[in-house]
């Protein structure tokens, strides 16, 4: 509940947070799975402010909007504001490592690290399902829907499972096992949006029964620890195919990283980035080498990230 008796005179008056990128998906979870990755991450600056409203400064070149509605971090924040009339505005600066458009959650981590670092300026009064509910509006601007399978890990941190959004966040942190993860961003931009236009409005009950499986495998194969059945649920058989047309040499990357030992993997969110999971540094480094000889063949600029999964989601390294 708002708090009537809150002065940004006794509270703590800046902020700096880590917001991480995300994969989203999960392969066979559309909107339901996702998980944190330890890098890249965005860095965010949030101090309050006397006047009301929302003031953003991009610290970046990539001429993202300044004007709140129409910013993932702004709606989310103005959204939090709401709920705390008491409070009169905040500043966020933004620099971002997430490229947009990338398929690594930059619009949830801006989204995300927004009402993360603000709550931590208000003496974390809010609990994470709230959190998530507010970065939701974020993601909104971004995508038209309010969908949470960036934002939840990244609050969260981990993998989650995002059982239900309305009416309130229902999301299920799930225990993975050790994970290294590969990440190749082909220098083409895929828009969420377009990338949602282009799905399916109807599926066959045979491949619905299918994904219900590999989503019921995946979560229990990250339950028990057990990479065989991860390994084996890492199918998508209703938005892959279709989203997958939309990404240059991905089944050379899909099918040579399984060669060399993935678990398995596929399209990070709407893409364009791909993403291998391995169960141990080693076959990581083999999977970055398939990504990388892959858009060298083809010609195409890339970025390679080779991470883990981060348990820690959305992160607080300074305050004043």
């Amino acid at each position: 509940m708002p708090n009537s008796e809150f002065s940004i005179h006794n509270s703590e008056l800046a902020v700096t947070v880590h917001a991480p990128a995300t994969v989203a998906n999960m392969v066979c979870g559309f909107d339901v799975l996702g998980f944190s990755l330890a890098a890249p991450n965005d860095v965010m600056h949030l101090r309050l402010l006397e006047q009301p409203g929302v003031v953003i400064i991009n610290e970046d070149d990539f001429g993202l909007p300044t004007e709140p509605t129409r910013n993932v971090a702004g709606a989310a924040l103005l959204a939090m504001l709401r709920a705390v009339p008491e409070v009169p505005g905040v500043e966020v600066r933004i620099r971002k490592a997430i490229r947009p458009g990338s398929g690594i959650g930059s619009s949830a981590a801006s989204a995300a690290g927004a009402v993360v670092g603000l709550n931590q300026l208000l003496g974390n009064r809010f609990s994470k399902p709230q959190l998530v509910e507010f970065a939701m509006f974020g993601e909104e601007v971004a995508s038209g829907v309010r969908h949470a399978d960036n934002i939840a890990p990244g609050i969260y941190g981990g993998v989650t499972l995002i059982r239900a959004t309305t009416p309130t966040p229902d999301v299920v942190p799930l225990d993975a096992p050790p994970l290294f993860v590969t990440v190749v961003h082909p220098q083409i931009e895929v828009k969420t949006s377009d990338a949602r236009q282009i799905l399916k409005r109807q599926v066959s009950l045979q491949d619905a029964i299918r994904q219900w499986g590999n989503v019921g495998g995946l979560v229990a194969g990250l339950l028990k620890h057990d990479y065989a059945l991860i390994g084996r649920s890492l199918e998508d058989v209703i938005v892959e195919p279709v989203r997958s047309i939309l990404i240059p040499g991905f089944r050379e990357v899909k099918d040579g990283s399984r060669a060399v030992g993935a678990l398995g993997g596929g399209i990070s969110g709407s893409g364009p980035s791909l993403f291998m999971l391995s169960q141990d540094e080693a076959t990581a480094r083999a999977v970055e080498t398939v990504m990388r000889d892959t858009y060298q063949r083809l010609g195409l600029e890339h970025h390679i990230y080779l991470t883990t999964i981060n348990p820690l989601g959305c992160q607080i390294v300074e305050t004043a």
